[in-house]
């Protein structure tokens, strides 16, 4: 498409689809967690602020990494999903993994060490996701 041929719309048109991205996989990981994230954002609950941060951040740099791979929004945008899928299993491992406590309990709860412990990980893991990700 002949509109798409200027950096100007074709930015806009990633900047959208990202941001719309980012609305959906949060609202999901909003369904996935024991607590709400705004509500306890809100009361200045840091742990979910990091916890959340982190997410932010892993998606965005998914989707990133996604849009550098890809010849179009389409594939950016099945690339960004799959990665996303990945974020989320890390995120029900991570929980597996620590059975001596439940990680939603503890951000809840304002444990920081787990709220900064999820932020890491999430970082952590959408840079692997990010570095798989293929044209």
């Amino acid at each position: 498409m002949v509109i798409f041929s200027n950096p100007y719309v074709l930015t806009a048109a990633y900047f959208a689809a990202a941001l719309l991205a980012v609305i959906i996989f949060l609202a999901v990981f909003e369904m996935v967690t024991t607590y709400k994230d705004w509500d306890e954002i809100k009361r200045g609950n840091v742990s979910v602020a990091m916890a959340t941060g982190g997410k932010i951040f892993g998606i965005c740099n998914i989707i990133r990494h996604a849009i550098e791979h890809n010849d179009g929004i389409g594939h950016t945008l099945l690339w960004s999903s799959y990665g996303f899928l990945l974020l989320l299993v890390a995120y029900f491992t991570f929980e597996f993994l620590t059975p001596m406590f439940k990680v939603d309990e503890e951000i809840a709860a304002d444990n920081r060490a787990v709220g900064l412990l999820s932020m890491v990980i999430s970082i952590g893991v959408s840079y692997v996701i990010g570095a798989s990700i293929l044209r």
